[in-house]
């Protein structure tokens, strides 16, 4: 049934996928900021990750590996920046501006003679006979692998954080990295690890626009993605099932948009284009209104150096 020439099972099934990208990379930095580190260059990953992807899934005509040298470039480029902060201890949110430059730079270098070009298509995972199934069908078994990935990732980084000695590590480094050390533990190189993690984790998250979103190469791809990515971690307080509500919830209001768009209606085209922006970043305030310092890491955006 059709509201205003809106289906809302075609609605609901687009917004998870068009939410793919926002939630692997708000996911990823999640992890990052739960270790002390405030990495805001999640738009340059992404869009390296989205160039890389695109690259490497047209060459080998796969784009299972295109995800993969996807979050391969993000984490490269992430490592950059993990050697500025934590090695020479360059100031974060800085180096984490220069990155997301340094990125969209490089991206419309290395992307010239890629215009045009279609990858190889990622393919639904479940069979035609459960996505055709009323109703349920689009939902639930209508989509491609990574959707399904990432909202099993948000499962798996909520139990780790939560419930296992790895979590407990991560946040204690970003509680108080003081203290970390003198328990014995590499402040420095986990932090590391969690930075790489973040930088694939957006890399892959911008592979999925230029592979299965858009699909295609245009400069500046991902449109300021990354920078809505940062903005739902902090309004989803850390958590990473708040960080898939709130993605979900742009990705909603998005295809909504659009939607609006096309069954011509009388709101002007503009307001309809910055309503996701808005509405997003209204809801997660509200919902995170009153929570003592949002949740935030005590030691959040503090380098580190064991000879202090």
């Amino acid at each position: 049934m059709d509201f205003g020439g809106i289906n809302p099972v075609i609605l609901i099934a687009t917004l998870m996928a068009s939410a793919v990208p926002i939630l692997l990379a708000a996911l990823g930095e999640t992890v990052v900021e739960r270790a002390g580190v405030l990495n805001l260059g999640v738009e340059g990953m992404m869009v390296i990750g989205a160039l890389g992807g695109f690259i490497v899934a047209v060459q080998t005509g796969s784009p299972v590996l295109g995800f993969i040298g996807g979050a391969l470039a993000g984490a490269v480029l992430s490592l950059i920046f993990a050697a500025l902060t934590q090695v020479f201890l360059a100031n974060q949110v800085a180096t984490g501006l220069a990155l997301t430059l340094f990125g969209l730079g490089v991206s419309s270098l290395g992307g010239q003679g890629y215009n045009g070009i279609k990858p190889p298509p990622t393919e639904q995972l479940l069979p035609d006979a459960l996505a055709d199934l009323p109703v349920v069908g689009p939902i639930f078994f209508g989509h491609d692998w990574v959707v399904y990935f990432s909202i099993a990732m948000t499962a798996v980084l909520w139990w780790v954080l939560k419930a296992t000695r790895v979590g407990l590590i991560i946040r204690a480094v970003g509680e108080s990295h003081e203290a970390a050390h003198a328990l014995g533990y590499k402040v420095n190189r986990i932090r590391l690890m969690c930075i790489a993690f973040g930088g694939a984790m957006a890399g892959m998250g911008g592979a999925y626009v230029s592979l299965a979103r858009v699909p295609q190469w245009v400069d500046g791809i991902t449109a300021g993605a990354g920078w809505i990515a940062l903005a739902i971690v902090v309004f989803a307080s850390w958590r990473p099932w708040r960080v898939l509500i709130g993605a979900y919830l742009f990705g909603g209001i998005t295809v909504l948009q659009l939607n609006l768009q096309v069954a011509g209606s009388v709101i002007p085209v503009e307001y309809l284009s910055m309503a996701p922006y808005l509405i997003t970043i209204l809801v997660l305030v509200i919902m995170s209104a009153g929570r003592k310092a949002n949740g935030a890491p005590a030691a959040l955006g503090q380098n580190f150096h064991a000879s202090r």
